[in-house]
């Protein structure tokens, strides 16, 4: 079971984007793609997985680039008296993304049909992609390495949601023979392909999306929303406890625990 200095290393690694310049440099480094690299997204529900499995949590850690995404890392952050930064939701980073590339030839694995060949069609028309391969979220691992090693994507888009996504997208880093990135979209196909509603602008930029999902699909979101609240806070105030605080080092606040 991870311990919470596992848990505050893992929040060290979200890359803090404050200002359009640092998010354009962000951009400009994952189109170019020299070599594999996978992208993840960090919000509260990954961070309680993550408190949970050693497995989980090595799953994540083997990402390149990871960036936060929602108001509770926010909060845990501003707790922990870090910047932090902008909101970089996957649902509204990756479309912009897949924009910016020249076209590429992507690879969408997740969700369902018919979502997932309705979400495929956005996605090609992002930035006039080719979508090489779409496949369900539901295959064994093998499934998904063999068909990036036959159709050689440049862009892989995991939709399986967490942490199967991060597991899938570590074995094929380790797999795939060419450079591609891999991108942790978790509903990101449902979104594009309009099975799962966006809130209204007003509330998404207050921070409260979780919040209009939540009222939509009480039932299914209970649990990660308020009993995973619970849990969240509960592993921020430790962590709050344990940081390092201004001029001390890590190994001192740490040995405190």
């Amino acid at each position: 079971m991870p311990n919470p200095p596992d848990i505050l290393s893992l929040l060290d690694r979200i890359r803090c984007i404050t200002t359009e310049e640092e998010r354009n440099s962000l951009v400009d480094s994952l189109v170019s793609i020299e070599r594999t690299s996978i992208l993840s997204f960090v919000n509260a529900h990954a961070v309680n997985l993550c408190s949970g499995s050693d497995e989980v949590l090595t799953a994540f850690r083997g990402a390149d680039v990871i960036l936060r995404d929602g108001i509770g890392v926010k909060a845990a952050f501003t707790a922990l008296g870090r910047e932090p930064g902008w909101n970089m939701n996957g649902t509204d980073f990756i479309p912009a993304l897949l924009t910016a590339m020249a076209p590429k030839r992507v690879a969408v694995f997740g969700t369902s049909e018919p979502w997932l060949s309705r979400g495929a069609e956005r996605i090609a028309l992002a930035g006039g992609h080719t979508v090489v391969e779409r496949m369900d979220g539901f295959q064994p691992i093998d499934a998904y390495v063999e068909s990036a090693r036959r159709c050689r994507p440049d862009v892989i888009l995991l939709a399986m949601g967490m942490p199967r996504q991060e597991v899938v997208a570590n074995t094929l880093k380790t797999a795939i023979e060419r450079p591609a990135l891999i991108i942790n979209g978790g509903a990101i196909v449902d979104f594009l392909a309009g099975r799962v509603e966006r809130a209204p602008l007003p509330i998404q930029r207050i921070g409260l999306e979780w919040l209009y999902r939540l009222a939509r699909e009480p039932r299914r979101l209970f649990g990660r929303y308020v009993i995973g609240g619970v849990l969240f806070a509960h592993t921020i105030l430790t962590l709050r406890r344990i940081a390092p605080r201004p001029g001390a080092t890590a190994a001192h606040a740490y040995k405190e625990l």
